[in-house]
């Protein structure tokens, strides 16, 4: 009864599914670094060279390396084989050298071959740079003494040798920049970039616009490099370049006795202004060497809220203006 079900189940995959479309080398399926991808062998016909002993089944992967090189990890997980009697439940897979005209003669392995039906990965030898390979997953036969398993699975490459972002494709270093501020983003090795959000940005599709944002935003730019969409992401964080305390208190104590403002001194352009509720001006100073002490030509001014204009004017550049409110408490 198990041979005349195996039987069944041979014919039944054999018209029920359709082949799998990288069922060979020049259909082969492309893996982009750090991209799980998933996969299915199921009605594959394994036609070609068998290039993990036992297998059958075969479907193709290829990928290409960065513009360095080095070692390569393809990793296949999530094997989930169907529970069929006289069908094996392991997948076979090897990492190949090759050419494009997928000539079998060229093939050889830069990897160990490997089968398994629990999640495994192959690491292979240092790889050429800008090098296309190919990767065969196939069902496992057991010596052919049953059915090539026709199973899903998950499959994605990573590792030194095919990294992207960070090696031929970036954002740029992250930017800080003043309440008002702009930076020139510096992204590298796409071929086209497509940034988001576009507020705050001089323009889209080039590699270096002019960043101009409210408030800390982290923009994402993409990119297609062989084939493969790549996002990576840069933040421009807005930062305040001094923060004016909302209270002093002008009483001869010795203590909070002048309106302190912490990193002000930095800025030996600034200009600093104080209006009371009236709109009139109190206080004015270009440059803030002397901190303001309450009063409006030598004399003390009431308790009260006055309202503060601050001007940077920093020399690498220009900031926006801070307003707020600062109390006199006596």
């Amino acid at each position: 009864m198990r041979l005349v079900l195996a039987s069944l189940f041979s014919l039944v995959a054999a018209s029920a599914f359709a082949q799998p479309a990288n069922s060979n080398c020049a259909t082969a399926s492309q893996l982009c670094a750090q991209q799980a991808a998933t996969g299915n062998n199921t009605g594959a016909n394994g036609a070609g060279p068998v290039y993990c002993q036992p297998g059958g089944s075969q479907v193709w992967y290829t990928f290409t390396t960065n513009s360095v090189g080095g070692t390569a990890t393809v990793s296949l997980n999530g094997i989930n084989c169907p529970l069929v009697g006289g069908m094996d439940n392991e997948l076979s897979m090897a990492v190949l050298s090759g050419s494009a005209n997928c000539n079998p003669a060229n093939f050889g392995f830069v990897g160990p071959c490997q089968t398994d039906s629990m999640p495994f990965s192959i690491t292979t030898q240092p790889l050429a740079p800008n090098t296309q390979y190919w990767v065969v997953v196939s069902g496992a036969q057991n010596g052919g003494t049953v059915t090539p398993a026709q199973c899903d699975f998950g499959i994605d490459v990573s590792g030194p040798g095919v990294d992207v972002i960070g090696v031929d494709f970036s954002a740029g270093p992250d930017a800080e920049i003043a309440q008002g501020g702009a930076v020139q983003l510096d992204a590298f090795g796409g071929t086209t970039y497509d940034w988001s959000p576009t507020s705050g940005l001089s323009g889209n599709g080039i590699p270096d616009p002019i960043a101009n944002p409210s408030s800390t935003t982290t923009y994402t730019v993409t990119t297609t490099i062989n084939g493969c969409t790549y996002t990576d992401t840069v933040v421009v964080d807005v930062v305040r370049l001094v923060n004016p305390p909302n209270t002093f208190s002008p009483n001869s104590d010795g203590r909070n006795d002048a309106w302190e403002i912490p990193g002000i001194q930095d800025y030996p352009g600034a200009v600093v202004m104080i209006y009371d509720r009236w709109g009139q001006r109190v206080f004015n100073s270009n440059g803030y060497r002397e901190p303001w002490d309450g009063t409006r030509n030598g004399r003390p001014l009431s308790e009260g809220t006055y309202y503060y204009h601050i001007e940077l004017n920093p020399l690498e550049g220009r900031s926006d203006p801070y307003t707020g409110y600062v109390s006199i408490i006596r």
